[in-house]
């Protein structure tokens, strides 16, 4: 369905358009932060209001399409001439799933005071670069071209720059600057993708892209899918495109490494299913996907046993996780998409959530580092805080990571390929592993004495007072140890709740992902909204 008057359009450009009016007031409230955090909490509200009415609405009516900008000779709005703005069932749930986790990690930060580091922070600037990576983000999963979503790639490097060096310290900077270099080079290769797939076709809209694209030789095809995929795939931490991610999230603030880690790597994704689903439909790319799927997941959770570190031990299962959904995209079957999808749901909200408790833990004991903590079980609330979505994220029954996984293995014994009952046994292995991981942080930090910990003695878990500046409650550096403030528990526990609720009503949410595989896999739902019925 295209629309282009009455209340619809309003609901499309809300969640860009509500973020990006909310950073320029910030930015004008800069000395006031009792403005500034309403404003914040206004706007990304309105987003996932207006991402939970499109939902309902293209689960019941099918795809929406709006053009922006595109004029014929007459006047009258014209497209694809312009931007191009589709929502369909995926790109709805994922502005949903965003939405929830950007409202909750910004509670989540204001409850912190912002900073976690000295009073030298430059906070007035975290929730208007905030609420542009919100736009960034939600302007990528309704982008009906090539540039447009290039663009919001773009918004994306320029707000996580700054989060991520937010204190300026040694550590931050020197991750920012690589996190930076290797998104340029990403995005170095998706300008010279998107020139290459210009020349080819002679547009950027991706729905006129998918009709021309049948006229090129498959040779070329099979290039643009590579060079597009090697972009998508260095966002989406896809192994051998991953090394960067690890010694780039830890050293962030705890809120923008749980948003980073939740939401960034997932534009990727969905970049890829796009690619994957509307302009290569054919599975030239498949074999290779697999292979990248499984190595995606056996690289990144061998990572992640190393580590003592509990930043750095998520970040690589974080890249492991990555590869369940390759797997999934890769099969080119409804319902392995159907099990991706779904599974995408699923780790935005858990990774987002147990990088979260990473800063509570912070928080009560002075450190993440396994050979400073232990004793954690002391404090009932955090403890159940962790375990629950460790517990997820290992895939034990009944959990919401456990239906995602039995879907993709379900789709994978469906496909009965070789590769396809390797990746499964890679899967089963890379669970296991992920269950033993968790549960080591589980022994050392919680039930281990610490006094028992190798370096127990280094992390003070004294409280001390709070340090009041310019009439806002902050904490200093690790003044604040022992303190658990009930601002930053809320949100922590809403989205443990949230990632009950995937497991709670995972049979009408499974049924969604498998709506939304089955408007991927038959394009002409997208192309008749965008195109019209004579295209």
């Amino acid at each position: 369905m295209t629309i282009g008057t009455g209340w619809f359009p309003v609901l499309i450009v809300i969640p860009m358009l509500a973020p990006l009016g909310g950073a320029a007031l910030t930015m004008l409230f800069g000395r006031k932060p009792s403005v500034q955090r309403p404003i914040t909490v206004a706007a990304i509200g309105s987003a996932f209001v207006a991402s939970c009415l499109l939902l309902y609405l293209t689960d019941r009516h099918g795809t929406y399409a709006l053009h922006v900008g595109g004029w014929d000779e007459n006047g009258y709005a014209a497209g694809p001439l312009g931007i191009t703005l589709v929502v369909d069932q995926l790109s709805a749930l994922m502005l949903v799933v965003s939405t929830v986790v950007l409202l909750c990690v910004v509670l989540y930060a204001v409850g912190q005071g912002i900073r976690d580091g000295t009073s030298e922070q430059p906070v007035s600037i975290f929730l208007p670069t905030y609420l542009a990576l919100c736009a960034g983000v939600c302007n990528a999963f309704v982008a009906g071209d090539l540039f447009n979503l290039y663009v919001s790639f773009e918004v994306l490097l320029a707000a996580s720059f700054v989060l991520l060096t937010l204190g300026a310290s040694a550590d931050r900077v020197r991750a920012g600057v690589s996190y930076v270099m290797v998104s340029i080079v990403s995005s170095l290769i998706f300008l010279l993708g998107m020139g290459c797939v210009y020349a080819a076709t002679g547009t950027l809209n991706m729905a006129q892209m998918a009709v021309r694209l049948a006229d090129v030789p498959s040779g070329t095809q099979a290039a643009l899918f590579a060079l597009l995929l090697v972009a998508f795939g260095i966002k989406a931490a896809v192994f051998p495109l991953s090394t960067w991610l690890p010694d780039s999230y830890p050293t962030a603030p705890a809120p923008v490494t749980a948003v980073f880690a939740g939401l960034l790597t997932k534009v990727g994704v969905y970049a890829i299913i796009r690619a994957h689903t509307l302009l290569f439909p054919g599975g030239s790319m498949d074999t290779v996907l697999l292979v990248a799927g499984l190595l995606t997941m056996v690289v990144g959770i061998g990572g992640a046993i190393a580590q003592s570190d509990i930043k750095r031990l998520l970040s690589f299962t974080l890249v492991s996780h990555i590869g369940y959904m390759i797997f999934g995209i890769a099969l080119s079957s409804r319902f392995g998409l159907a099990g991706a999808i779904y599974y995408v749901a699923h780790h935005i909200l858990v990774q987002t959530t147990l990088f979260l408790v990473v800063g509570l833990i912070e928080r009560q004991a002075g450190s993440a580092s396994l050979r400073r903590l232990g004793g954690l079980v002391a404090s009932p609330v955090l403890a159940a805080l962790f375990l629950i979505p460790a517990l997820n994220l290992g895939g034990i029954p009944p959990f919401s990571g456990f239906i995602g996984k039995v879907a993709l293995i379900e789709a994978g014994t469906r496909d009965g390929s070789v590769l396809a009952w390797v990746l499964i046994g890679g899967s089963v292995v890379t669970s296991l592993l992920t269950l033993y991981v968790m549960a080591r942080v589980w022994t050392k930090a919680f039930w281990r004495p610490r006094a028992d910990a190798p370096e127990g003695d280094l992390a003070d878990a004294r409280p001390s007072a709070l340090v009041v500046e310019e009439g806002d409650v902050s904490f200093d550096n690790r003044v604040d140890v022992g303190r658990m403030p009930v601002a930053m528990v809320v949100p922590t526990a809403a989205l443990v709740a949230a990632g009950l609720a995937l497991t709670l009503w995972a049979g009408p949410i499974f049924s969604l992902t498998e709506t939304a595989a089955a408007t991927l896999t038959d394009r002409n739902n997208y192309l008749t909204a965008v195109l019209g019925a004579n295209r």
